[in-house]
């Protein structure tokens, strides 16, 4: 039986991991297109996959942690806490399947910011 989405974009992630960013692009597509809406940037194929992510500055090896993914047999959306040394950060990211690989994935880095005082009596603060 085929891979889920879920099951693939499980071991992109703990692929990513190991911080080889050229075995992690053996679960993308020939095709394969990563969107960042908010930087109103694409990035296209599995070479500038792993190069961009080689080349990004670093305090040290990057640790990514999944926190959630659901999906079925063709998307998957994942919820991933990414670090290193110094920057600890979310990605959001959806993903798109065909033909047991990740051809097109639109990913969020969302800030974060200090809560509101207006609302502090309401909720409970995470760590």
């Amino acid at each position: 039986m085929p891979e889920t989405a879920l099951e693939i974009v499980r071991k992109f992630w703990e692929t990513m991991q190991t911080n080889d960013y050229r075995a992690a692009g053996e679960y993308l597509g020939d095709d394969y297109v990563l969107e960042w809406p908010q930087s109103k940037e694409r990035l296209l194929g599995r070479e500038n996959f792993a190069r961009v992510n080689a080349e990004y500055p670093t305090h040290g090896r990057w640790n990514f942690v999944i926190n959630t993914i659901i999906g079925n047999e063709t998307e998957a959306v994942s919820d991933v806490t990414v670090s290193d040394e110094a920057v600890r950060a979310r990605a959001i990211t959806f993903s798109t399947l065909r033909g047991g690989k990740i051809v097109k994935q639109v990913e969020f880095w969302p800030e974060d910011y200090p809560a509101p005082e207006s609302r502090r009596h309401l909720v409970e603060i995470l760590e």
